[in-house]
């Protein structure tokens, strides 16, 4: 445990963070799996607005460092590609 009054603060501080993280990564999961599912189902104009959300998440992610630009940017490409695969 803590005993100084800054390290204290800064185990408060690492927590928030880690909480605003996890809840950003969460939702990004989730967003993902809705697209899969659209993809799945074949619904093309879904998947569509569900991917322009998703890369705007992605994005966002990329720029706060919870996500690496290039896995990101990579991600954006894979799910575009099944978009585009979509028959």
């Amino acid at each position: 445990m803590a005993n100084l009054k800054s390290s204290k603060k800064d185990v408060r501080r690492t927590e928030r963070r880690r909480e605003r993280n996890s809840r950003a990564k969460a939702a990004l999961r989730t967003v993902a799996k809705n697209f899969l599912k659209a993809i799945k189902a074949g619904k093309k104009d879904e998947s569509k607005v569900i991917l322009s959300q998703f890369s705007s998440l992605v994005d966002k992610a990329a720029k706060k460092n919870l996500l690496h630009k290039k896995k990101a940017d990579r991600s954006k490409s894979r799910f575009t590609l099944k978009l585009a695969n979509l028959k």
